[in-house]
């Protein structure tokens, strides 16, 4: 049997190897690294992708974050809403500008915030909502924001892993306040390292992002408030133009290994599969699935003993997230106890991300349902 991996990126490279390679060396030769034309035609091509205003090119998803809380004004004293089963940098942003996190339980279909909660966890010093369209499944938006238009809350998108996904025919990061992406190279829109985005309608808020993310400069050596170096690298520009041709392919690829995998893998007994929301289009950045644990407790063993099983047999697997936020020692200050968060800790105990990347072929994925099948079977006899 051949190895499969969770993700790769060299047949990508492939298609496209020799024309980023021509488009990087231009770069060089022209001396600009640091913003100038490949940085503002990708700020503008990717607004016109997502159906925005503006978008701001930045150092990466977690300063997209960062930097959006800033432009917003949140700071100490303030609540922000999100999930805790996510990446760190979701939370750490809103601690790192002053405020609290809040977290709040998911769907355990979905993996996003649980919309039924929402509203008992707004409190009077909460001032956003940061929902995280978690393994580029969108969250239901109308909802949301009805909820927090009703509250005068902002809304920050987390698309770190949805771009390209959409909520009633809108793309993620056009319908709330701000939207935050990441580019990191696993993303399906990737650059050739760190690099994110923040997008927006609201052409004030861009201002002041472009200024933030230059140290609070109004015009050269004039500073009208504090901010950091997150520019966006003109290479890394170049790249992501490049790519950004390609997502919508590379998006209905992954939507049509994600298809295969719900049929192929219902039949399984003892596995969860993940379900796509009605009303929005994943573009599935991973495919993430439950293994039931067959008792009440929650420690992960099965999960672990079918990743390592999968491993020896040449099949790759990703863990997002083995330990939820409200649960790391950092966040151990905020007071949450073993249960509260039910659904979040239950998933984190159980999900496997298996093999996804546009270029995975039917026979590869034949491989890991056969594998699978065969190691729950063995499990059940």
């Amino acid at each position: 049997m051949s190895s499969i991996p969770a993700f790769e990126l060299s047949q990508q490279y492939q298609l496209i190897g020799e024309e980023i390679g021509q488009a990087v060396l231009e770069i060089l030769a022209s001396g600009r690294y640091i913003g100038g034309a490949a940085v503002e035609n990708f700020e503008q091509q990717f607004a016109d992708y997502i159906g925005v205003e503006a978008a701001v090119g930045c150092n990466s998803g977690t300063d997209a974050l960062f930097l959006a809380l800033r432009a917003l004004g949140i700071g100490a004293g303030d609540e922000v809403i999100t999930s805790s089963f996510t990446f760190f940098a979701t939370a750490e942003t809103i601690s790192a500008v002053g405020a609290t996190p809040v977290f709040v339980d998911i769907q355990p279909d979905s993996f996003n915030l649980n919309l039924d909660l929402l509203e008992a966890a707004i409190t009077a010093r909460t001032k956003a909502i940061i929902p995280v369209h978690l393994f580029g499944q969108p969250i239901d938006m109308t909802r949301l924001m009805a909820i927090a238009n009703q509250h005068q809350l902002w809304v920050i998108e987390d698309c770190a892993q949805s771009t390209g996904a959409a909520w009633a025919g809108a793309k993620t990061g056009s319908i709330g306040h701000l939207g935050c992406f990441s580019f990191y190279p696993t993303k399906n829109l990737g650059a050739c390292g760190d690099a994110g985005a923040i997008t927006t309608q609201d052409t004030e808020i861009a201002a002041r992002l472009r200024r933030l993310r230059d140290h609070g400069q109004t015009q050269r050596y004039v500073y009208e408030e504090i901010g950091v170096n997150s520019r966006l690298d003109a290479i890394q520009a170049m790249v992501l133009q490049i790519k950004l041709r390609h997502l919508e392919a590379w998006n209905a690829s992954r939507r049509q290994i994600a298809e295969r995998y719900q049929t192929w893998l219902a039949p399984i007994p003892g596995l969860i599969t993940p379900q796509a929301p009605v009303g929005g289009e994943s573009v599935w950045n991973q495919y993430t699935i439950r293994v039931a644990s067959p008792t009440s407790s929650q420690t992960g063993s099965e999960r672990d003993a079918i990743r390592q099983s999968l491993q020896q047999l040449g099949v790759g697997t990703a863990l997002y997230y083995p330990l939820p936020l409200h649960a790391q020692p950092v966040y151990s200050h905020l007071g949450y106890r073993l249960g509260q968060l039910p659904i979040t800790e239950q998933v984190a105990q159980e999900v496997i991300s298996l093999p996804m990347f546009p270029e995975l072929s039917q026979a590869q994925q034949q491989q890991v349902v056969y594998a699978l099948k065969d190691l729950l079977s063995a499990e059940a006899a």
